[in-house]
């Protein structure tokens, strides 16, 4: 028996055959068709998809077959490869001084006919054959040559296909790693940067409670202005973790609930003094969607139309119907408005258009965009229609089909 020669650039093509992680698994029905078609076609007992690794070939699958590889000395694949870029056929192995002695010709399965088309990753390195075999002599013609090519073809298209998802797994897994690690600095960054704010704004308070009658006024004055300083960065290190939180929000399933039960929830979250006009304008009714999301987005929405409305009389109406595939909401109010020209820009993160709110507190710009991030992230869109000093409406959609 022949010892088949080692491809050129052999330390290369095993690399590249490893790259696939596909050596050992479990049988597959695209392979076993695959195989199952290559035998009809060519009309032989035997057809296999053979993997050459350093010492044996494999089989990902098999017809006719019992055995899940062989020795690599003995296999005829391993001669097939080594010529990537041509079908490697023996009609008669029998008379083949190659072969005659080989212990798959003068035993089990007892070889005769063997034609073999190598596997080609897009690198050129043959990773093994797509084979048929039987136990007489023959010859394959033009048309069933034609067809074991293209069936070829379709192994190394799932190949890559296999390759393809276990690069983005390790790349969603990466990625999701780097979030909870982000994710936990921005909360230890947090805290870090909170503590010692509380502390100035808390001493800041007691200064000018306790002792007031001791300082002037314009002292009193910059220790106001500390405090508002210290209370401003502690909003803006909360919004900067809403904002991060939102990744995280998204991958949260979707349930069934009520929206009036959310909205009501919602709105006693922001009004708790019931000092607002907030109404609905929606028949009470269940809906399936990420619910924390949705709440984060109504949060946001309905709260900006409370701090940015000047009116004496608050007015804040929730919309609600539904098509075929989307669910339609709009956040109406009588507030300040937006001029047109800033509309394009109000999702922005750290985007903001006013000095200060109805409760003297100067925004972050990041309510909105996290808005933005949420609604893209569920499969909707935002628009908005705004007239200054008359209101703004906000409308976006949630897709009611699985997004992500």
């Amino acid at each position: 028996m022949m010892n088949s020669p080692i491809p050129e650039n052999e330390s290369l093509r095993l690399k590249n055959l490893k790259e696939y992680s596909i050596l050992d698994t479990l049988p597959e029905e695209e392979y076993d068709d695959i195989t199952q078609l290559a035998s009809q076609i060519c009309e032989t007992n035997i057809s296999t998809i053979s993997l050459i690794d350093e010492k044996r070939q494999w089989f990902k699958s098999k017809v006719g077959l019992n055995d899940n590889e062989s020795s690599r000395d003995a296999a005829f694949c391993a001669h097939a490869i080594v010529n990537p870029n041509e079908i490697f056929t023996v009609k008669d192995s029998r008379l083949d001084d190659r072969f005659h002695d080989n212990p798959l010709v003068v035993g089990e399965p007892h070889v005769v006919f063997y034609t073999g088309i190598p596997l080609l990753s897009p690198e050129g390195f043959a990773l093994g054959t797509l084979c048929v075999i039987d136990d007489k002599p023959k010859e394959l013609n033009e048309k069933q040559l034609k067809a074991l090519k293209a069936l070829s073809n379709q192994v190394v298209s799932l190949f890559e296909l296999r390759k393809s998802k276990i690069l983005l797994e390790k790349f969603a897994n990466d990625l999701a790693n780097r979030n909870k690690e982000l994710e936990k600095f921005a909360y230890v960054a947090a805290h870090d940067i909170k503590s010692p704010l509380n502390n100035i704004s808390g001493l800041s308070r007691i200064l000018i409670d306790d002792y007031s009658a001791k300082l002037d006024q314009e002292a009193i004055t910059y220790l106001s202005m500390l405090d508002a300083s210290s209370q401003t960065l502690r909003n803006l290190v909360d919004g900067i973790l809403e904002h991060s939180k939102g990744d995280a929000i998204l991958v949260g399933k979707r349930t069934v609930f009520e929206l009036g039960a959310l909205v009501r929830e919602t709105i006693a979250l922001l009004d708790t003094q019931q000092e607002f006009g907030i109404t609905t304008a929606f028949e009470d009714q269940e809906i399936y969607t990420n619910r924390v999301a949705l709440q984060q987005i109504l949060l946001n929405l309905i709260g900006n139309s409370i701090k940015y409305n000047n009116s004496k009389h608050v007015s804040i109406e929730v919309g609600f119907e539904e098509t075929e595939e989307y669910y339609h909401f709009r956040v109406t109010d009588n507030g300040n408005g937006i001029r047109k020209e800033d509309q394009s820009r109000i999702f922005d993160i750290f985007e903001v258009l006013t000095s200060e709110d109805r409760f003297g507190r100067r925004g972050n710009g990041i309510g909105l965009s996290t808005v933005k991030k949420l609604v893209e992230g569920l499969g909707g869109t935002l628009a908005v229609e705004s007239e200054i000093n008359k209101g703004t409406t906000i409308r976006f959609t949630l897709t009611k089909y699985s997004f992500i």
